[in-house]
């Protein structure tokens, strides 16, 4: 099965459970819609639209500036990315729905309008484990790359400040899926595949992930100073420094 071809897999479509449910939520991803609709992850990709869609990021998060904002952003849309790694990991499934699905609106989250993930509950398919290289595949290089090319269209972000944004979040689940027993096997394939550098051709010369491991397990990294560039968590109102910071 080609990358480009995923969204025409052939698994049949799942309901989501009470738990998924629950995880969803704590990835602060919803599946009621907005009152109010900011954009789609669509409407980011579309050339003519982005730097309006950054804007409109900046405005309500608070950030200082378009640099800011879109690291920001690209936070909130890693929780989107862990989430599909969790839910291949645990319940080999993956969210499938048009970008046009994937709705992005103002929510309350402690205390703090946030700039919140909406999406609808019967965009899950089932996969099989033979896809399982082409769907990581997939997801870097359709979900994550073309999202971090496109906010730096209009933006002079650090492209490795935006992969780290993501990598925060699949380092701190790895850990937690390693130590289960019921899913450390399947995590533990799917991990040494975000290490080869195979699956990062036309995204880096090597994988982004096993640099950033820098052959270290998950468990080993937590609590220390693993990013190499500053995710401005700080710089935005409400929010404070993150705790992988190498500015500490």
């Amino acid at each position: 099965m080609d990358v480009l071809l995923l969204k025409r897999y052939n698994g049949s479509m799942t309901n989501l459970t009470t738990d998924q449910l629950k995880q969803l939520n704590m990835y602060s991803i919803y599946v009621d819609q907005p009152e109010q609709v900011l954009f789609t992850l669509e409407t980011l990709l579309d050339d003519a639209k982005t730097e309006n869609v950054l804007n409109v990021i900046q405005a309500v998060s608070g950030s200082p500036n378009r640099t800011v904002a879109a690291s920001y952003f690209m936070r909130r849309l890693g929780m989107f990315t862990a989430l599909q790694f969790y839910n291949l990991a645990v319940y080999d499934e993956l969210w499938v729905g048009e970008m046009s699905r994937l709705t992005f609106g103002t929510k309350e989250e402690y205390g703090k309008l946030s700039v919140s993930m909406f999406v609808h509950s019967n965009d899950w398919q089932d996969v099989e484990d033979k896809d399982r290289r082409t769907i990581i595949r997939y997801l870097l290089k359709e979900e994550c790359d073309a999202v971090i090319r496109q906010i730096r269209t209009v933006s002079s972000v650090s492209p490795l400040t935006l992969w780290e944004n993501i990598f925060g979040y699949l380092l701190w689940q790895y850990h937690v899926l390693l130590g289960n027993p019921a899913t450390a096997e399947e995590a533990r394939v799917d991990l040494d595949l975000l290490k080869e550098d195979m699956l990062w051709e036309g995204i880096a010369s090597r994988s982004l992930f096993a640099t950033y491991l820098n052959g270290c397990e998950p468990s080993q990294l937590l609590n220390t100073e693993v990013r190499k560039t500053c995710c401005f968590s700080k710089d935005v109102p409400g929010l404070m420094q993150c705790g992988f910071c190498p500015l500490k």
